[in-house]
């Protein structure tokens, strides 16, 4: 038998064993994404970028899992199933359909929400400063939002006098916005003419009977759902002359009228940070909710052109962008 002096024993060794060793992949967190709308890349990339400033760079110290239920709420519960049992360190949802399908089904995983609409009354969190529980992020809610959207249609409207609202009736966010632009239409003078859809047919039913109801404009409220069907309900605001506003810039650069809102790239950007901290070590119940601080105006003036209105020079004036 030969034998090795010790140090030749342990450089062999070394030479066995070191190739094996440094085979071994590290270890990169997971952050896993569903978001209930439908997938607009631009925001995807505010997401990235946050996670850049903040220095990750996925595939190198991060790994980001990707999920779309566009606007289906009835996929929800399986892809948040799919995500959960994807090893995640930390979960992220767009939207409160999103939130509350992860939430569901999870207890344990940190959840982050980029966006979601009365977190509170959705029973996301206890309270935006003390959220409790694995659940945080940031609300597209800010006093008087949709009273504000009422009140940008009546300027932009001369005699707004009745005003129909659509909404989707399955949202859970849906009763509170209600009552809320139900005050500022009471303060505005302006009767409303709501009506809640579940279907694309109802939609077309819905603009049928505002035409015969003579609604001098329209509130869509937020919504997945109607996100998903943002060209037939513009094609339709086109059609019958009827002045539309939304609550996301998106929809007017696809062919809307005017929109209202949060800078929602700004908040998926601004998620990153919840993100980081939680990695860090921080827990989602010690991590207020973030309400939006930047809110944009957007026009679109070729729609007004072709539905006969004129965008008085003040509105014009105010607004973050103006397609022409």
């Amino acid at each position: 038998m030969v034998k090795f002096p010790i140090s030749l024993a342990v450089l062999f060794c070394g030479a066995i064993v070191a190739p094996v060793w440094a085979q071994q992949p590290t270890k990169l967190p997971r952050v896993c994404f569903l978001s209930s709308r439908p997938r607009i890349e631009t925001r995807e990339e505010a997401f990235r970028q946050g996670l850049r400033e903040l220095g990750y760079i996925e595939g190198k110290n991060l790994y980001l899992e990707w999920r779309f239920a566009n606007g289906d709420a009835s996929r929800i519960p399986a892809l948040s199933r799919e995500l959960i049992q994807a090893n995640c360190g930390v979960l992220v949802a767009g939207g409160t359909e999103a939130t509350k399908g992860l939430k569901s089904a999870n207890t344990t995983i940190p959840l982050v929400f980029t966006v979601a609409s009365d977190p509170v009354g959705a029973g996301l969190v206890s309270s935006l400063s003390h959220p409790g529980g694995n659940v945080s992020g940031l609300s597209l809610d800010a006093p008087g939002l949709n009273g504000k959207r009422l009140e940008l249609l009546k300027e932009v409207v001369p005699g707004l006098s009745r005003s129909g609202v659509l909404y989707h009736r399955a949202s859970p966010a849906s009763k509170a916005f209600l009552s809320e632009i139900e005050a500022a239409a009471r303060t505005l003078k302006v009767q409303l003419k709501p009506h809640g859809v579940e279907t694309a047919s109802e939609i077309t039913e819905a603009f049928e009977v505002m035409s015969k109801e003579h609604v001098d404009g329209l509130v869509r409220l937020p919504t997945s759902f109607l996100m998903v069907l943002r060209k037939p309900i513009n094609d339709l605001s086109v059609k019958y002359r009827l002045p539309t506003i939304y609550d996301d810039r998106v929809i007017v650069e696809d062919g809307g009228l005017l929109s209202y809102g949060p800078d929602i790239t700004d908040l998926y950007r601004r998620s990153a940070s919840y993100v980081d901290r939680i990695l860090k070590g921080a827990k989602p119940a010690d991590l207020p909710v973030e309400q939006p601080t930047k809110f944009e105006l957007v026009i679109n003036l070729k729609i007004a052109k072709q539905i006969g209105l004129n965008i008085p020079p003040n509105v014009l004036a105010r607004a973050d962008k103006v397609i022409r």
